[in-house]
């Protein structure tokens, strides 16, 4: 069964490069918006500028400033109706959360530079909070839009800034990435100046509705970006900046503050890779999803396995593991070679698992995901012959007992017993014997069939084989 996700409305959302960078990333003010940036207000029965100017604005005190560029001379007394004209560098700013919806394994918190603390679930973040997640940490973080943002294993980042304007509504969301990786799920935005942004060290991805991901290796210093639906702008230092070698993000601009063309446009099912002090990756086409071989197998060996096939193009593989179809709360993330990959124990019940393949430059293409059952069920059999007899005798056991468990024994001359000499059915006992077997390389299986909750399960034991030469 494969697991299908939510379409996303996408729009791209261009940025303008700035030599500011530094600055921004250290919490230095943004550039403010211009006097001229002005959004506009109908007044209402009973409104003055005083009460107006503490409902929206930065300093209550700047009621002066709205009258004089409004050349109103009787600030206490607006007619209803009037328009008033607004500068955007003067409303305020509201603070914004964001809520831990899912966190397993070591996940921590700080506030700037404070101590770090564990993070659980349920937990509010705010601006300033620096999150991270440990070598087997996840943790996914649900903004108040209902965009999420997915933080896998070796993970660092920072809540620049959660804001959003008085009066207009517009929403203003960074989010600076130290190392690891993020995928972002954003929902599209509803205000022309909503903002949503990725700052590694090496580029600046932002968008107005869109997945994709932003993972940033400090060892290679670099910034790739993969986008699974819409577009995103990705945008790199300034040339002077690249010249002399020396990188800083570029600063973003004010809400309201008209936007240049990004550097590199990143469309869905492509991605970036930048280095730091270079110009912005050109965009390459991710590679297709992977198929999963056997998808309906119950998995219940030791250890949780899948068989990917393999893809032209693929230097890895990468398999994830999710308690819910979108994967908000992973719990394993393992990358391999190999289309064989290994995942370890699970506890029995319902998951879902999204596997995706890895380009030689490091980008990770177009992810698929299914829907699998953990039933773990362990089957030993043993065999030998019977004392002072020509018998053999064969047993095993299972260490998870349902109701009407039967056993199935074939034994055959050939490996892949298609033609075997002995194939019983409808066993309830943990052993059977055959006589008389002549001389000759035998193999042989025993299959556990289970009826539980109403499905039907069964499970073999490795083809074993032995000889006997009496």
């Amino acid at each position: 069964m494969r697991a299908s996700a939510a379409p996303f409305f996408v729009f791209a959302l261009a940025f303008v490069s700035s030599a500011r960078g530094a600055e921004a990333r250290e919490g230095a003010p943004r550039t403010p918006a211009q006097p001229s940036e002005t959004v506009t207000y109908v007044t209402l029965p009973g409104d003055s500028l005083y009460d107006f100017a503490v409902r929206y604005l930065r300093s209550p005190a700047d009621w002066k400033r709205l009258a004089s560029l409004n050349r109103l001379s009787a600030p206490r007394r607006l007619q209803p109706g009037t328009t008033l004209r607004v500068p955007v560098a003067l409303l305020r700013q509201d603070s914004l959360s964001a809520r831990v919806i899912a966190a397993n394994g070591p996940v921590q918190h700080a506030f700037r530079d404070g101590a770090l603390l564990p993070l659980a679930a349920g937990a509010s973040l705010v601006e300033g909070d620096r999150v991270q997640t440990g070598h087997n940490g996840f943790a996914t973080l649900e903004l108040a839009d209902g965009s999420h943002l997915s933080l896998p294993p070796d993970t660092s980042l920072d809540l620049a800034t959660l804001r959003q304007t008085a009066l207009t509504g517009a929403t203003d969301r960074i989010v600076d990435l130290h190392r690891g990786e993020v995928t972002s799920e954003v929902t599209h935005a509803t205000k022309k100046d909503d903002r949503f942004q990725i700052r590694s060290p090496s580029v600046v991805a932002g968008v107005r509705g869109t997945q994709f991901r932003v993972s940033y290796d400090g060892d290679k210093g670099a910034t790739a970006v993969e986008v699974l639906d819409g577009a995103v702008g990705v945008d790199a230092g300034s040339p002077a900046q690249r010249r002399r070698g020396a990188y800083a993000p570029p600063a973003p601009p004010a809400p309201g503050t008209p936007l240049a063309a990004s550097e590199q446009l990143v469309a869905a099912r492509h991605g970036s890779l930048t280095l730091a002090g270079q110009p912005a990756g050109a965009p390459v086409a991710l590679l297709d999803a992977p198929e999963l071989r056997h998808p309906s197998k119950v998995q219940d060996d030791d250890d949780v396995a899948f068989d990917i096939a393999p893809l032209a193009g693929a230097s890895g593989y990468r398999v994830q593991i999710g308690r819910d179809a979108g994967l908000l709360d992973t719990i394993r993330d393992t990358r391999s070679a190999d289309p064989r990959v290994l995942v370890g124990a699970l506890g029995d019940g319902t998951y879902f698992v999204r596997i995706s393949a890895i380009d030689a430059r490091g980008l990770e293409g177009m992810p698929a995901a299914y829907a699998f059952e953990r039933r773990r069920v362990a089957l030993g059999a043993s065999a030998g012959p019977v004392g002072g007899s020509r018998d053999f005798a064969f047993r095993w056991f299972t260490d998870r007992n349902a109701q009407n468990t039967r056993f199935r024994f074939v034994l055959g001359t050939s490996a892949d017993l298609r033609a075997p000499l002995v194939d019983r059915t409808d066993i309830t006992t943990g052993e059977t014997v055959v006589r008389d077997l002549p001389k000759g390389v035998y193999y042989w299986t025993v299959v556990a069939e289970q009826f539980d909750n109403g499905r039907y399960y069964q499970k073999a034991s490795p083809v074993q084989s032995f000889r006997l030469d009496w």
